[in-house]
């Protein structure tokens, strides 16, 4: 699914116009991508949890020159689904779409 079904189906189910539904997206978006640069956590409740996850320095290797590379410490973005998501999906695969 896109984000323009996304929209369209979000605003086929409120009743609120596709201009205001797309505005409302982008603005969420912006805030999570805002919050996670920030080092601040978005939970959502029901949904899951937007999280800035640490990685520590390593050693990588460039396998064409076979040389050793030093990858810097870094953070990634990343996304834990709630329990109440997971289970949904999982209910759903073992009995077929909805």
């Amino acid at each position: 699914m896109t984000k323009a079904e996304v929209i369209a189906e979000i605003s086929t189910k409120s009743g609120i116009d596709k201009a205001d539904v797309s505005a409302s997206l982008e603005a969420f978006f912006t805030v999570v991508k805002n919050s996670l640069a920030d080092g601040e956590n978005v939970y959502v409740r029901g949904f899951g949890s937007f999280v800035v996850k640490h990685r520590k320095e390593k050693i990588g290797r460039i396998i064409s020159q076979n040389k050793p590379v030093v990858i810097p410490a870094h953070n990634v973005p990343s996304f834990k689904p709630a329990k109440v998501f997971v289970d949904k999906v999982r209910k759903a695969s073992i009995e077929g779409p909805a």
